[in-house]
């Protein structure tokens, strides 16, 4: 997420221009990112599993340059050789695999580029591995993917808009300092109605549980946008990347979504199993 302050008197003429040519530019992105999602998502198989695979891909490559040159070039040829694997096991033994080849993968990134290159191979294998998960629910892998992107980006917009039009006290100044509280409640309101709502179109009843599950996403989204602010001061880089014009990176636009993924698809195999983590998630 990406909230903004509400504008002060007196500040340039030149900032409502500015705005809107930066809103312009992050709806025509997220049309695109969004678009492409969604179709992956709804064909399922492979393209979805390629689809996210690239992705974390993409991620890692850009945790690496954060750490340094030389870790980079080898997370970058580990991330390629895992991506083979992880495209081997899935063939193989099923999407369930993936959870060993992340494994396998966190382990000698250890050993080659020390804790920050492992948590790096971590943060990029939950992005790939959890929606592959949860898709392969053969009943109700859609569904939960659409619930996914109802709580993320319903999250999203409604804190991005709700930060820049009421303002207020900040989140966490010392790490974001852009984000409110205002807009914290607003996102974590809208993931719980955009899960239920979601949910109910897709024929689950239970919109009470539905919406303590969004909840639930919402704040893990949240946090996930935050530990990737945190990364970045750390690292002191404004964005992962300038892959997405409007949004910086991918980390920049997936932050989120790694979190809450991973949360459900902690969820749903606590609660379903290796056979039907999404059915987990879903049905209380």
């Amino acid at each position: 997420m990406a909230q903004e302050p509400v504008p002060e008197p007196g500040r340039s003429q030149n900032e409502a221009p500015r705005f809107g040519r930066e809103l312009r530019l992050r709806i025509a992105s997220a049309l695109v990112l969004g678009t492409s999602a969604i179709a992956a998502a709804w064909w399922g198989g492979w393209p979805f599993a390629v689809f996210w695979m690239l992705a974390a891909l993409g991620v890692l490559w850009e945790w690496g340059h954060f750490v340094s040159a030389a870790v980079a070039a080898r997370l970058a040829g580990l991330g390629g050789a895992a991506l083979v694997a992880a495209v081997f096991a899935v063939a193989t033994a099923g999407p369930f695999a993936l959870l060993w080849v992340l494994v396998a993968a966190v382990l000698v990134a250890a050993g080659l580029c020390g804790l920050w290159g492992a948590a790096g191979m971590l943060y990029a294998g939950s992005l790939a591995g959890a929606p592959i998960l949860l898709r392969g629910d053969a009943v109700w892998g859609l569904a939960t993917i659409a619930v996914l992107f109802a709580v993320v980006w319903g999250s999203d917009i409604a804190a991005y808009f709700a930060g820049r039009l009421l303002g207020g006290p900040k989140l966490w100044p010392r790490v974001s300092p852009k984000k409110t509280w205002s807009g914290a409640l607003a996102g974590a309101a809208a993931g719980a109605i955009g899960a239920a709502v979601v949910g109910r179109l897709a024929g689950i009843e239970n919109a009470a549980a539905l919406a303590a599950i969004g909840l639930l996403l919402s704040i893990a989204s949240q946090l996930g946008d935050l530990l990737e602010s945190g990364i970045k001061r750390h690292f002191g880089a404004k964005d992962a990347s300038h892959l997405i014009p409007g949004h910086g990176g991918l980390m920049d636009r997936l932050d989120g979504f790694i979190v809450a993924a991973a949360l459900a698809a902690l969820i749903g195999l606590a609660r379903g199993g290796l056979d039907a983590p999404a059915r987990g998630l879903l049905i209380w």
